[in-house]
């Protein structure tokens, strides 16, 4: 043998995943064929049972220890849900005491809800801990909102239940859309999915309070100016998300939205405020909207063309 068994089994290594040379893998085969022990060797080596084995311990051991640490949160979770029971049956035992029937002790139950869907839920949730904690803390706070309407008698749930749900929305929706029952749905359009989600309860705030003060005095006038903002909104959202070029091209086509939607508002707000001031005897004088927005549109029209000006630079010397 020209080789010695102590060499070629260094190199049995990178023989076995075909990373060595093709010197070094003539080598060790010329070897192979005449060395019974490095065969067996790299036999072994080609041999998984071991690999394998580990692998399905280590897979038990952490099965095991996932368990054990699941068993030890669901124990803490009925421990600390038992310690918010106990103001709620305080509170019980008081109402039927006093005469005053179960009114408070609904409020205080769903008053402990809250704190509950942030300690209790985390705890409880085997899987999908965050979307579940997020969502019951959502419901519950909306649920206490009910309670609170209905035993004040009062008529503004809807309101406040929708502008807290929209303003919950603007929190928990970049982490909810990030949760794997939600990420499963939405896959890469997770900005597309929050700007319809801040849409949407944007939408039925503005529903909501419109029904509550009057819709012929409100929608025209919330219209009028919330239109062309959500416009403005998306016109933003759809130039940096998937308008192709460099930063400047999109920099540019945000300053044009905002001149275009900015327009729009100044026309309709105009034409609002004329009405009402041919209804008042109010004189109306203009805005300089319309001034401004012109002003912005060249200066959106600037950054473009220095956008595709510095994109086809870029270009050149890549290609160079």
């Amino acid at each position: 043998m020209k080789y010695d068994c102590d060499m070629i089994s260094d190199l049995l290594p990178l023989y076995k995943d075909g990373i060595c040379s093709d010197a070094s893998k003539k080598i060790i085969e010329e070897h192979l064929a005449e060395c019974p022990s490095c065969g067996k060797m790299l036999d072994d080596m080609n041999d998984s049972t071991i690999d394998e084995k580990i692998a399905k311990e280590k897979n038990e051991v952490i099965d095991k220890q996932a368990k054990f640490f699941k068993r030890k949160s669901a124990i803490a979770g009925s421990i600390v849900g038992g310690i918010f029971c106990v103001p709620i049956l305080v509170c019980l035992i008081v109402d039927l005491a006093c005469g005053a029937g179960l009114s408070w002790f609904f409020i205080v139950l769903a008053a402990m809800l809250i704190p509950a869907s942030l300690f209790v839920v985390p705890l409880m949730a085997r899987k999908n801990k965050l979307f579940a904690t997020l969502t019951s803390f959502t419901v519950s706070v909306i649920l206490l909102l009910a309670v609170l309407c209905i035993y004040t008698g009062g008529t503004w749930f809807f309101i406040t239940a929708s502008s807290t749900l929209f303003g919950l929305t603007m929190l928990f929706a970049p982490f909810i859309v990030c949760t794997k029952p939600v990420k499963n749905h939405v896959g890469k359009h997770k900005g597309l999915a929050i700007m319809g989600a801040y849409t949407a309860t944007f939408a039925l705030m503005m529903l909501c309070i419109g029904l509550f003060v009057g819709p012929a005095s409100f929608f025209p006038s919330a219209l009028s100016i919330a239109g062309p903002l959500v416009g403005m909104a998306w016109a933003m959202f759809a130039s940096i998300r998937y308008l192709p070029g460099n930063a400047m091209v999109k920099i540019g086509a945000c300053f044009a939205s905002h001149s275009l939607f900015s327009w729009l508002l100044d026309i309709l707000s105009s034409n609002i405020a004329i009405k009402q001031a041919s209804i008042t005897g109010v004189t109306y004088h203009s805005s300089s909207l319309s001034v401004l927005a012109i002003i912005s549109f060249g200066i959106a029209a600037l950054l473009i063309i220095l956008g595709i000006i510095i994109g086809l630079a870029k270009g050149g010397k890549k290609n160079a």
